[in-house]
């Protein structure tokens, strides 16, 4: 593993987390509401969180993967209370 590669995977697991967070925060904002009608907005709210969900898992199986491909003590971990 060169230096440049784990430098490269701390920043995208940063990004990850922080696109993570956005994504979130927004599928949280559309389940308050309520969308269980037929209308178009409520089906156009359900496809929105759907794709969140989907995205939201897409992002923590990336970062899990760059963690095990690159398990650097310089990588922080969320579970880690300290930065290595």
């Amino acid at each position: 593993m060169n230096g440049w590669q784990a430098a490269q995977a701390v920043e995208f697991i940063r990004v990850l987390r922080v696109q993570l967070g956005k994504m979130t925060t927004q599928l949280a904002r559309i389940e308050r509401q309520d969308v269980t009608g037929s209308n178009a907005r409520a089906c156009a709210m359900r496809v929105e969180a759907a794709a969140l969900r989907r995205d939201i898992t897409e992002a923590k199986v990336l970062i899990d993967r760059l963690h095990r491909q690159y398990p650097d003590r310089r990588v922080f971990r969320p579970r880690d209370h300290r930065r290595p």
